[in-house]
């Protein structure tokens, strides 16, 4: 890409709305955060559930197989023609202990960088709401740079949503 494209993409976009229902036209990866301990069931991933069943039922099996279900990895569910969601374990368990939240900061860099990868062999921007920094009691200020780095930097189109 040009550089004169290329910095167009180094921002994220922030809009107020529901992740489960992306803006934009063409393909499209709606991310979020889970955890190392085969746990859904609450925050986020309620309502990807209410829209698909397929990236629970996906998840679920994933942990059953324990086929490289640990932290830094992804999996991607396709949820209709041009649109996949994004499975990252970057969590570790589901409470915060006396090493801090649940959150893994490196966890989740190693998820965005594969993200990196896929969304632009899909040719597809980026979706999710503020990922890590709801149950996972990650800091938006730390988590942002990852995003920049692994997603914009490399020319993809990413939207942050905050619900109204």
């Amino acid at each position: 890409m040009s550089g004169r494209w290329r910095t167009f993409h180094t921002m994220i976009s922030y809009v107020t709305g529901d992740a489960t229902h992306p803006h934009g036209q063409g393909p499209k990866v709606i991310c979020h955060v889970c955890n190392d301990i085969g746990g859904w069931g609450k925050g986020f991933v309620l309502a990807l559930s209410r829209r698909w069943p397929q990236p629970e039922a996906d998840y679920r099996a994933w942990h059953r197989s324990g086929n490289d279900f640990q932290l830094g990895a992804i999996r991607l569910v396709q949820v209709e023609p041009e649109l996949w969601v994004a499975n990252m374990i970057g969590q570790h368990g589901i409470r915060p202990t006396k090493d801090g939240p649940p959150i893994r900061y490196d966890a989740l860099d190693r998820c965005l960088s594969t993200l990196g990868d896929e969304a632009l062999s899909l040719h597809a921007s980026v979706h999710m709401p503020r990922i890590g920094a709801g149950l996972a009691g990650g800091s938006w200020e730390q988590i942002e740079p990852l995003i920049l780095k692994q997603l914009t930097e490399r020319g993809i189109a990413v939207t942050v949503y905050d619900l109204p």
